[in-house]
């Protein structure tokens, strides 16, 4: 590389070693962790400085040591923003994020109509540029963003099938959202986001091999193999709905099942449903017992396949985690599954929103990350 490049892509270096640090960082201790010299690494911090990327702080004599205090520098998160986006079939939600992932802005409406991609992400863009309204930003500050849908999404973000549906079939989402909003796009499906986010933020981190579950109504797995998603070929990898010897969608109409739909009314049904089999109806309960045992299946066929070392289940299961958890980990004893561990999503309904973000900040090259730093 000339000597230009080699300066974008120490400078990007530098910028990620100060976005995953949980504070301040000194520049020695920079120097240690990007393997430059200090005085490379003084010069890209002086641009960075000046271009707004980063705060140099008041330095601070530290007890016990002589000579002069250790300059220190602290990424200005909010000076670039992420966007997120998640499709369902009835609605679509945004969330806008500085580049440590935490969120600043919202926004959420019903789709028009989910049938027709055009018009469906004509309102994603239009999301966003509610949700960097909400968050104070501008269209200048964002730098890239990532959508998640339902449906087999290959690596570049293709749609390849979608369950009910032809019309998404073939749609490019990066290149769609990218043509409307004038930034870099990523796209992944949605179960595989929430399992990225889980093991990012929530409930997951301390495991590689994760299945995220989203069982009921609505069907999907993400998949983590070593802390990476597995796609499989075409994205198709944990669509298993479309599966017909497994028995996934036979619970669909079921009122309990109802936890992971997009249909306000259908999750409230579900939600009075569970509150009576706390009350001890038989009838709910019995309903209760058939969502289950269909769940278990799923799952000890996983714990015999991915063999993952946790599972997930996410969604909107987790609103009825106190009754769902217990019941299903007897499940799978009595199948005498492998000893998989069970959780409910710590996100909940963010996950893949939270998976999203993560995905752009896993995907973005030393163009997107950093700013264009001239060579002296």
């Amino acid at each position: 590389m000339n000597q230009s490049a080699v300066r974008r892509v120490n400078t990007s270096v530098i910028l990620r070693a100060l976005a995953v640090s949980a504070g301040p960082v000194t520049l020695t201790a920079l120097a240690e962790q990007a393997g430059l010299s200090r005085r490379t690494i003084e010069l890209i911090l002086d641009s960075l400085v000046e271009a707004g990327w980063v705060s140099e702080l008041e330095r601070v004599p530290t007890s016990g040591c002589a000579g002069r205090p250790a300059r220190r520098y602290e990424l200005r998160a909010e000076h670039a923003l992420l966007a997120a986006v998640r499709i369902t079939t009835q609605d679509a939600s945004a969330v806008v994020a500085d580049v440590r992932g935490r969120i600043l802005g919202r926004a959420h409406r019903p789709l028009r109509s989910y049938q027709d991609p055009q018009s469906t992400l004509d309102d994603v863009a239009s999301l966003v540029r509610e949700a960097l309204d909400d968050a104070g930003g501008s269209t200048d500050r964002l730098r890239a963003g990532a959508v998640a849908s339902g449906g087999a999404i290959d690596d570049e973000g293709v749609v390849r099938r979608l369950v009910h549906t032809t019309h998404w079939e073939g749609v490019h989402l990066p290149e769609e959202l990218a043509r409307r909003l004038g930034v870099p796009w990523f796209a992944d499906n949605d179960s595989n986001l929430g399992a990225l986010g889980e093991r990012w933020r929530g409930v997951a981190g301390d495991h590689d091999n994760v299945v995220w579950a989203l069982l009921g109504n609505r069907t999907g797995l993400g998949i983590l193999i070593r802390g990476a998603v597995h796609r499989g070929l075409d994205g198709a990898a944990g669509e298993i709905v479309e599966a017909r010897s497994i028995p996934a969608s036979s619970v669909e109409n079921l009122p309990v099942a109802g936890l992971t739909s997009p249909e306000p009314d259908r999750r409230s049904l579900a939600l009075d449903r569970f509150a009576a089999a706390r009350a001890g109806d038989r009838a709910a309960l019995a309903e209760v017992d058939e969502f289950v045992e269909n769940i278990a299946s799923i799952l000890s066929m996983l714990s015999w396949t991915v063999a993952p070392s946790l599972i997930v289940l996410g969604g909107g299961l987790e609103d009825a985690a106190d009754v769902l958890l217990p019941r299903v980990r007897a499940a799978l004893h009595r199948a005498r599954t492998p000893a998989v561990e069970l959780r409910a999503t710590g996100l909940g309904r963010d996950a893949p929103l939270v998976g999203a973000v993560k995905l752009v900040l896993d995907r973005m090259d030393t163009e997107l990350f950093g700013p264009l730093v001239p060579t002296p």
